[in-house]
């Protein structure tokens, strides 16, 4: 996810070049060539920059495999098998990056329209949230001739207009804002491909309560070699295999997940390592979201995928 600064008033009025290459900042704009935006669309410059914004492996970015543990991403069978997506027209490994610093990393279902999954490391919250609008991927759609809403392969704002009374889901984090560790971070998980239609009472109820229990055990638990609290976190959604789409074009998940895995303070002599998993329905009223095993977590998500095992951390973390 690269970000495009605004250029000063004084400047003209035409869009900015090559210079967002050195550039990655946050840019506002009320009009794209081909698009009917929303507020909070994010600029779309020249092909030469767009392309910057995904990328083939997490990899390929150093800065992107810190939010991996080990470097070692998630093995989805069908999907993401050793690091390599298995259908590169469909899903798109995006290291977001906001204000030239690396946030986190998201693998993007531009056939879905919503995110695989996306990966962060914890390292501490800040309070509030930001009010800034929603940002998405212009890099998604560079190869495209024509990039119209109705082809774009990401979601948009329009998608989500009217969401609560068409479907009664809301924009619901992968990332959450509430486990960032800064206003910058915060503000960087505001980007449609960190996004999934959620249930609103889902969203605001059972899996926000887990969101808030699963950042006091990380913080409570997590410190590294220096004693800093941090944190390896996986958050995903299963797409819903029916044919129900917010907009006729973005898929509503049918279940979501999230997992950790970190060393555990209390053991750190002996380097243990801890982690834990919850998932549920993203449908109302679902129930409480307990604490499971990363083992049952896995085991579920095999039946989702039938040509392997699923691997969401490396071996150390304890199943």
């Amino acid at each position: 996810m690269s970000f495009l600064s605004p250029r000063p008033a004084s400047e003209s009025a035409g869009y900015p070049t090559r210079s967002c290459l050195q550039s990655f900042q946050f840019i506002t704009v009320l009009s794209l060539v081909g698009w009917r935006p929303e507020e909070g669309d994010v600029l779309p410059v020249s092909k030469a920059c767009l392309r910057m914004c995904w990328v083939e492996k997490f990899s390929d970015v150093p800065q992107c495999k810190k939010f991996f543990l080990e470097g070692t991403t998630p093995n989805l069978p069908g999907i993401l098998v050793d690091g390599t997506v298995q259908n590169q027209n469909r899903y798109k490994p995006i290291c977001q990056k906001y204000k030239n610093v690396y946030r986190f990393a998201t693998l993007y279902d531009t056939t879905n329209r919503i995110p695989v999954f996306s990966a962060y490391t914890f390292t501490g919250n800040t309070t509030g949230r930001p009010k800034d609008p929603w940002m998405i991927e212009p890099g998604l759609d560079a190869e495209m001739q024509e990039s119209v809403e109705g082809k774009s392969l990401q979601a948009v704002n329009n998608d989500y207009k009217n969401s609560i009374k068409k479907k009664d889901v809301n924009r619901g984090h992968l990332f959450p804002c509430s486990h960032a560790h800064n206003l910058d971070t915060q503000k960087s998980t505001f980007t449609l491909t960190n996004i999934v239609p959620q249930d609103v009472n889902f969203n605001n109820g059972s899996w926000r309560e887990m969101e808030e229990n699963v950042r006091g055990t990380l913080v409570e638990n997590c410190k590294d070699a220096n004693d800093q609290i941090k944190a390896y976190v996986v958050t995903g959604a299963v797409p819903n295999n029916n044919k129900v789409k917010l907009n006729n074009r973005v898929n509503i998940p049918g279940l979501m997940w999230t997992a950790y895995c970190c060393e555990n303070k209390k053991y750190q002599k002996n380097k243990k390592w801890m982690a834990g998993a919850h998932w549920g329905k993203n449908k109302k009223g679902e129930g409480a979201l307990g604490q499971q095993t990363l083992g049952k977590l896995e085991e579920m998500l095999n039946g989702k995928h039938k040509d392997g095992p699923v691997k969401v951390f490396p071996t150390n973390c304890p199943r």
